[in-house]
């Protein structure tokens, strides 16, 4: 084998470096299809305040003067709170009974580093802790499902999705990691047997794991027809791609999607305006095609973001990096409406930051049982509680 091959052959398995052995027949271990999880994570830390806005609140207006949402723009939800004017797709799909609005969605002692909180967020861990798993990954280790279980559509998988023992796929479109994975030379090296050494023996059986992953989502992968009406970007892209996923019957339980460009600490208005049109837009777009397809019952999208931001508006009409912030739960089959009350803007913490009112492990956890019908002490421990009422 010369250098150039090798080097190009373990190249493109960079992501399916990531996937245990199922090399023969591969059958989720998850039942019947059933339900399915949509993750959306909104990376940089998103602003909850001028997402789901307290327009009722004084302290509001008076400490985010430069860029607080007038009361009259806002699309009200409730007495208090509206979603950001950008946000009319969420509006309709909350006004039909299908969102769920967590307020002050956060974790115990708090940080405010993007890099250590979205771990925080992935592994389900206490602030004081550092694991190797994330909580889906878990999840698919307790199930012993096959690593298609998970299907994160970007070009590297994040650690949510990484196990102990399994970890999910990683790509951006289904038949350009196909076409891959058919490169002749790349077939070629599926097709070998064990190796004397470890090494090489590592470097088949994961082409040969590739091949066959691929060649199964194919398989089943139907780019079925939808509403059409999809806007453009990549969450869009991404999404649209989840749901000829799940239209083509794909035994895949867990879809994760992703948009950056949430970190406002500069001339924040119109940049958050134009992320959470893509947002709601193509949430809208999906829930749309979703129900045409007579599938919203059986999805369940959830948006996070790994910290909200200050109250104060800082001097270059922005927001610095806070804490706790909203979490929406989207689908056909959770109870919508507000979840419980936003957290006081006045009672904040030593850093003057909201405090925390749900803890996030207590979202997977109704996630895992409640939805996933995972076992919840095996992927997040002994001691966490589910989050009642947020399913019908």
């Amino acid at each position: 084998m010369d250098r150039r091959r090798f080097l190009r052959a373990t190249g493109l398995v960079s992501t399916a470096l990531f996937l245990p052995r199922f090399v023969k027949a591969m059958p989720t271990g998850l039942g019947p299809i059933g339900r399915r999880l949509v993750v959306v994570q909104l990376t940089g830390g998103n602003d909850g305040l001028n997402t789901v806005v307290p327009f009722r609140d004084d302290v509001y207006h008076r400490e985010r003067g430069g860029i607080a949402l007038p009361a009259g723009s806002v699309l009200g939800l409730n007495d208090e709170l509206g979603l950001h004017p950008a946000c009319g797709s969420l509006k309709r799909l909350f006004d039909n009974g299908m969102v769920r609005v967590i307020n002050g969605v956060g974790y115990p002692a708090p940080d405010r580093s993007h890099f250590r909180s979205m771990d925080i967020w992935h592994t389900a861990s206490g602030s004081d802790r550092y694991l190797s798993t994330g909580w889906l990954g878990r999840y698919l280790d307790e199930t012993g499902a096959a690593p298609h279980g998970i299907i994160e559509l970007s070009g590297q998988l994040s650690l949510a999705n990484k196990g102990a023992h399994r970890k999910g796929l990683a790509f951006r479109e289904p038949a350009q990691f196909h076409a891959a994975t058919r490169e002749p030379y790349f077939a070629r090296l599926a097709r070998n047997g064990p190796a004397a050494h470890p090494q090489l023996n590592f470097l088949y059986t994961t082409v040969a794991e590739t091949y066959q992953s691929a060649e199964h989502v194919v398989a089943q992968w139907r780019p079925a027809p939808g509403t059409g009406g999809w806007p453009k970007g990549p969450l869009s892209n991404q999404l649209r791609t989840v749901a000829r996923l799940i239209r083509s019957g794909l035994d895949t339980r867990v879809y994760y999607t992703g948009l950056p460009g949430f970190d406002t600490h500069v001339q924040q208005p119109g940049k958050h305006r134009r992320m959470l049109t893509e947002v709601s837009d193509a949430l809208g777009a999906f829930m749309d095609d979703m129900r045409e397809a007579g599938l919203a019952e059986e999805v369940v999208v959830l948006v996070f973001s790994e910290f909200g931001r200050r109250v104060r508006q800082n001097r270059n009409q922005g927001t610095d990096h806070g804490t706790a912030g909203p979490v929406l739960l989207i689908g056909g089959g959770v109870n919508g409406g507000i979840h419980n009350a936003h957290p006081s803007l006045t009672d904040l913490d030593a850093n003057g930051d909201l405090r925390y009112a749900v803890d996030h492990r207590s979202v997977y956890a109704a996630l895992l049982s409640d939805w996933l019908g995972g076992n919840t002490e095996a992927v997040l421990g002994a001691g966490i509680r589910a989050e009642r009422g947020l399913f019908r």
